[in-house]
């Protein structure tokens, strides 16, 4: 009998889904739904840069629209197909992306009286809005509680959970005394399909629990009342409406509704597993292990990798938390990355590339690939910040800017692309590096997204930077690919060890570093360090003076061989 599973991945701009047969790895059908609200399915507000909403009725239009689409596809395919061999559906999100519900479990954003509030909508993981109060968080679990920051970096993000919810309580009282509970989008989805959408009933992830809640069972589950009063009473009252257990993703949340079958086309009773983060499923669906870490390469990058539960592991300072089961069972899952990466080479295009390089974004884009995949390192005299959207590891701190250094009247808008993908890579590096300092060892690099298929140049640089062999994930869809990977667990049909063999491979091209590439870029590298913690640390001491001078010199250099 054939066996298939179903993965719902919801991005910052669309859904998608994908169907795989568990035997083979055949992906048999994914459809995308672009979220119609908003820009690019993100309501912002133009006086406030911050903000980043999203309608909770475009996730529940988007369910219908791709898992009939991937349906409708795999019945083309394979004319015997039947959704009575879907043995599973999984469901990634984005995060921390929580929305305030009422005692049933609906969003506020639903009912018409808050569906013009965007305070009562979604809030989306990239909105900053809640800067203020992660740095008070901080500050106070700094003093109150060191415990609860050595778990999540040392410092609390303002994209958590914590941070927007006591944002929310702030700046509209009347939205968050209507709310009776907060959930997570990724716990909200599997709750909707099975109907278990009171929040005292609702199966919660550790994923999102362990990574942006604080919640660890070390110290008894979420942070305690007397911590969280301190912050503000409110916050206190909310903790008894929440939830004090979370558990992991190949756990079965329950069975798909009656309702919910018809409407997808799937049959009543399919198990449907609890939810995690798109970057931790799409590391499983990346194969993931011990030394291999998965980076998701898209608008941001998110970084994944896992210890054994058995193995010591230290404390990380500035990573976006060490939790237990939040990638795999029987491993820590450990999470970095960088708030903007594929978003500022967008920006770039769309604001500042003349058009003589193309008309559209695309054709941008390819003629820039093609003149600076004739560059050497160095050779531009540029050096940038990938701050665009704030840095998230290793400073956390959202309120850094980008910076280009080193143009000059010759300065062409290849050049600064090249400039903006190397420093993307030089953020990633400090990751790297960051990981390394404490024991945990990065042997090889996975990517998965767009950019890691479209762009290989861009690859090419990373590997160089990087210092390690780069591969790329055979699916265009890691993400949901791990999604279907944990339905099919939580059915009990298969072990999600045995699923992530027969279906996790990468791509035969493999990017390996260019020995004299990786010469000029340690040099590069230490220039970039000199800025990173001038400009994002208090404590620093040494001096600016020379950092043009080098680059000059090094352009140089690389023009004469």
């Amino acid at each position: 009998m054939p066996r298939y599973a179903l993965g719902l991945d919801y991005g910052t701009n669309s859904c998608r889904s994908l169907l795989v047969d568990l035997d083979t790895g055949e992906e048999l059908g994914s459809t995308v739904f672009p979220y119609p609200s908003g820009t690019l399915g993100i309501l912002t507000d133009p006086a406030d840069p911050n903000v980043a909403r999203q309608n909770p009725q475009d996730y529940l239009d988007g369910l219908v629209a791709i898992v009939r689409g991937a349906l409708e596809q795999a019945r083309e395919k394979r004319p015997g197909f039947s959704p009575a061999d879907v043995i599973g559906i999984g469901v990634d999100t984005t995060g921390s992306t929580p929305i305030p519900v009422d005692a049933s479990g609906t969003p506020l954003g639903l009912l018409p009286a808050f569906r013009d509030n965007p305070n009562a909508q979604v809030w989306l993981w990239k909105d900053h809005t809640a800067h203020a109060e992660a740095e008070a968080i901080t500050a106070a679990a700094a003093a109150q509680r060191p415990h609860f920051l050595a778990k999540c970096g040392g410092i609390y993000s303002s994209e958590w959970w914590w941070s927007k919810i006591w944002r929310c309580a702030k700046v509209d009282p009347v939205v968050f005394a209507a709310a009776h509970s907060w959930v997570e989008h990724c716990d909200w989805l599997p709750a909707v399909l099975t109907g278990t959408t009171a929040p005292g009933v609702m199966a919660r992830s550790i994923c999102s629990a362990g990574h942006k809640a604080m919640f660890s069972e070390e110290w008894g589950g979420l942070p305690d009342k007397e911590f969280l009063a301190s912050l503000d009473p409110a916050l206190a009252d909310l903790r008894d409406r929440l939830y004090d257990r979370a558990v992991t993703a190949d756990t079965r949340a329950g069975g798909l509704t009656a309702e919910w079958a018809d409407r997808l086309g799937l049959v009543e009773g399919t198990a449907v597993a609890v939810g995690a983060f798109d970057a931790h499923m799409g590391a499983v669906g990346a194969g993931v292990k011990k030394g291999t870490l998965t980076k998701i390469l898209g608008t941001s990058t998110c970084d994944i990798t896992v210890w054994p539960a058995s193995e010591p592991l230290a404390d990380v300072p500035g990573l976006c938390g060490i939790v237990p089961g939040s990638v795999l069972p029987g491993y820590h899952g450990i999470e970095a990355g960088q708030s903007a990466v594929g978003d500022i080479f967008l920006w770039f295009v769309h604001h500042l590339v003349p058009d003589r390089y193309g008309a559209t974004a695309d054709e941008k884009f390819q003629a820039m690939e093609a003149e600076l995949a004739r560059q050497k390192p160095g050779e531009s005299g540029l050096l940038a910040l990938d701050w665009n959207n704030g840095n998230r590891t290793i400073l956390v701190d959202v309120r850094l800017t980008g910076l280009i250094l080193g143009q000059t009247l010759h300065t062409q808008a290849h050049e600064i692309y090249r400039a903006l993908i190397e420093a993307t890579a030089f953020g990633a590096l400090t990751i790297i590096r960051r990981m390394e300092e404490y024991g945990i060892a990065v042997e090889e690099v996975v990517n998965t997204g767009g950019l890691a298929v479209k762009n290989a140049t861009l690859m090419q640089i990373y590997a160089d930077i990087l210092g390690r062999p780069l591969k790329v994930a055979a699916s265009d869809q890691t993400c949901a690919l791990g999604a279907a990977l944990f339905g099919a667990a939580a059915s009990g049909q298969i072990a999600l060890a045995d699923a992530q063999t027969a279906v996790c491979h990468t791509r035969e091209r493999i990017y390996r570093p260019i020995p004299e590439n990786q010469a000029v870029y340690a040099r590069l590298y230490t220039l970039y360090r000199t800025l990173h913690d001038a400009f994002g640390t208090s404590g620093w001491t040494g001096r600016l003076d020379q950092v043009m001078k080098d680059l000059i010199t090094i352009r140089q250099e690389q023009r004469r061989s």
